[in-house]
């Protein structure tokens, strides 16, 4: 599978997953506060931070009745319209700079999720290398022509898409420009649970559609986004807030810094226990060798005694014959004088 770089960093199976931290709506409308998360994501070890780029106005309708109102109790978002909703998440496009300068100055890559052409055309004139496409705009077609012809990396959410939808979705983005493709197994609740994650998807996208694939995560804590590394999993993105008691649109179900951490540290360490298949012992368990067990003379013997169960035994260290030789050797004659603690050899047998 081809190996994609991302301003500099490479993504695939040979190296450790890229970890993204996605501020979203978590701000909370506050330039600062957005900066400390930039900050925080940076010192628990992500490769980039993503954020959003739209307003209410791009996204939807100012209606807050009918369909435009999110009246389901059980919604993280209840008793907003959709357009409040938007008013409340978005992330202003004068703080875009800001923000990608302080990811820049700090080691990692600022990047962002369009939601209408002129979304891209903004985020093109601040230079961003690669873009995402959300789960709910994964079958918008001009929108993904749009980035596609940017000729950049594309990174695309799968949530609630059939194959036959992917498929299409797939093909749109090659034949827009697309080269470097990611997709993202992605289950779109808020939260999801481990339940609905259905990770062994991971392996089945890669085979469909030969692309490198990966995990947007909305389930609490590390688990399913390291157990999607064992199955194939080059590229993981997680809500990030600085802590869910500050509340946001996204803070019930985005990791504090801690947890971000951990998710980078035991993520390699997966992606480092996948290793290749091999048997036999590693060059680090060569040296264990001398504690399998082996033959021993377990009584002082001598010459011409004969090879009992009560002077042979198989015991640690090894550096007797393998205890496989036991039947062979019972009943043997010694040649020499021995004493308890010798290891048996070819030579020591008549």
């Amino acid at each position: 599978m081809q190996e994609i770089n991302i301003a500099g960093i490479q993504i695939g199976q040979n190296h450790p997953p890229f970890i993204v931290a996605e501020m979203s709506g978590n701000h909370n409308q506050s330039l600062e506060h957005a900066l400390e998360i930039v900050e925080a994501a940076a010192k628990a070890g992500v490769n980039a931070l993503k954020i959003q780029t739209y307003t209410a106005d791009t996204m939807t309708l100012d209606i807050n009745e009918g369909e435009f109102y999110i009246n389901n109790p059980d919604s993280l978002w209840h008793g907003n319209s959709l357009y409040q909703l938007y008013q409340q998440a978005y992330t202003p496009w004068e703080w875009h700079k800001p923000i990608f300068d302080r990811c820049k100055e700090l080691g990692i890559i600022g990047f962002s999720t369009p939601f209408d052409a002129s979304a891209v055309d903004f985020l093109e004139s601040l230079e961003v290398p690669f873009y995402k496409i959300a789960s709910f705009e994964n079958t918008d077609f001009p929108l993904i022509r749009k980035v596609a012809s940017t000729r950049k990396p594309m990174i695309i959410s799968t949530g609630m898409a059939t194959v036959a939808e992917l498929d299409e979705t797939v093909i749109t983005a090659r034949e827009a420009g697309c080269q470097d493709l990611i997709l993202l197994k992605c289950t779109s609740t808020y939260p999801a649970t481990p339940e609905n994650s259905n990770l062994l998807t991971i392996p089945h996208l890669h085979d469909l559609f030969n692309v490198q694939v990966g995990l947007s995560d909305h389930t609490m804590g590390i688990g399913v986004a390291v157990v999607s590394v064992a199955l194939g999993a080059t590229f993981i993105e997680k809500h990030f807030t600085l802590r869910r008691v500050d509340g946001g649109v996204d803070s019930a179900f985005s990791m504090e810094p801690e947890e971000m951490q951990q998710l980078v540290i035991e993520s390699e360490r997966a992606w480092q226990a996948l290793g290749n298949i091999k048997y036999g012992a590693t060059e680090a368990e060569k040296e264990s060798l001398v504690f399998r067990r082996s033959l021993y003379i377990a009584k002082d013997m001598k010459a011409g005694d004969i090879f009992t169960s009560e002077n042979l035994r198989a015991v640690r260290p090894g550096l007797g014959l393998s205890p496989k030789y036991y039947d062979t050797i019972l009943g043997k004659k010694i040649k020499q004088d021995a004493k308890i603690g010798t290891p048996i050899s070819w030579n020591l047998c008549i």
